[in-house]
This record gives C-alpha cells, structure tokens and sequence, in this order.
C-alpha cells in the first residue's frame, strides 16, 4: 500500500510538472531580439484601407467632387456622385484607381488622389494585446513596430501581471497556420533587458497571462 500510495504522488508530481511547464511556455521559440533603437528604418507593405479609416479625396480641378470621408463599418464609402464603393483590402493607389474609373462616366479624364488621415488599418494589419495589461487594445501597425512600442501603448504590464509567461500567436503565411513564441516582456519592462525587444509583424497577438501566486 505504502508503495502504491508513493507511485500516485509520483504520478501527481509528473503530470504537475508537465502542467507547469506548459504554462511557462518553455515549449515555444522565441524571436530574435529586435535591439532597442532601430539602425535602419525600412517601409512595410503597402498600407490597406480599413473599417473607419478617415480619407481624403481629392478630385483635381473638380472641388465639388473632393470629400473627406470616413469607411463604414461595412467598408464601403459614398462621395459625390458615387455611392457605395468598396473601399476596404484595397490601397489608397488601388482605391484612387476606381474612383476614377467611375467619375469617367461623368468627367473626362478625372485626376483622383486618396490620402488617408487617420489610421485603422484592416485587423490583419493591427497589432492586439490582451490579457494582464493596463488597457488591453487593438493598434494600427507601424514599419518597423516592436513589442516594446506595444506595451508603452497599452500602459505596460498590469500589477499582477507574468511578463515572461506572456505569448505572441503570428500568423505564418508559409504555412498557413498559427505559431506561439514566447516573449519574456518581464525582463523586458521590469529589467531593462533589451535583448526581450521583439519585432513585431502586421496582425501579431500578444497574450499576457496573469500570474499563478
């Protein structure tokens, strides 16, 4: 009996283990430190329109058909003479573009520039962070983007917070599937360990979970 009580604790130890280490995320790679000042600034992919975004169109020599507008929630917007043209997945060039092939209806050789003014972007271009954070939110990607302009957007970690267990899920377009990495923003945040700082890529989802004790 003495034995077989000592295996069960032996048992319960093991699958405790295991347990522990999967919360600790030693399983999952981590990125390549990402430096704390970037030495080179380089431009990401084209910028997408998104729900909300605020555009500026600008119809040359035809005032009256130049708008500020804003993209619905349906993605879609309505200018002078133009009602309901799909605005988001396309870029400010793409969008231009069909603008203008559909002011050709009424004006020749309409010149059409879009600029966009306020930021929103698709969520496949947003970075979110949620979990044990100040304010959990949804932020616009930024070129060369890293975790630690994540966390000062978001205010940092919240009090309870396990920085080092902390995640980031990414989408690989090679394969088609999700990744998990482990990020240590404890070591980042708390001690100033700059080699934590990860870059970060359009549609990235940092998980902060709360600690255990």
């Amino acid at each position: 009996m003495v034995l077989k009580s000592f295996g069960r604790v032996l048992a319960g130890a093991g699958v405790m283990a295991a347990l522990l280490s999967g919360c600790s995320g030693g399983s999952r790679p981590e990125l390549p430190p990402a430096g704390g000042i970037a030495t080179r600034e380089a431009p990401s992919d084209e910028y997408v329109i998104g729900p909300m975004d605020q555009l500026n169109i600008f119809v040359w020599r035809n005032p009256e058909l130049s708008a500020k507008v804003q993209v619905r929630p349906d993605g879609r917007i309505t200018t002078p003479l133009i009602s309901d043209m799909p605005a988001v997945g396309k870029t400010p060039a793409m969008l231009a573009d069909d603008l203008k092939y559909a002011l050709g209806e009424y004006i020749k050789d309409p010149i059409v520039s879009v600029i966009v003014e306020n930021f929103s972007g698709t969520y496949s271009q947003q970075i979110r962070v949620v979990g044990a954070t100040e304010k959990p939110a949804s932020i616009p990607y930024r070129a060369n983007m890293t975790a630690l302009d994540a966390m000062i957007a978001v205010g940092g970690l919240s009090e309870f917070a396990s920085g080092n267990r902390a995640r980031l899920v990414r989408y690989d377009k090679a394969t088609g599937k999700q990744r998990e990495y482990k990020v240590r923003l404890g070591d980042l945040l708390k001690s100033g360990d700059i080699s934590a700082n990860v870059r970060l890529e359009p549609g990235d989802v940092l998980i902060i979970p709360e600690s255990m004790f």
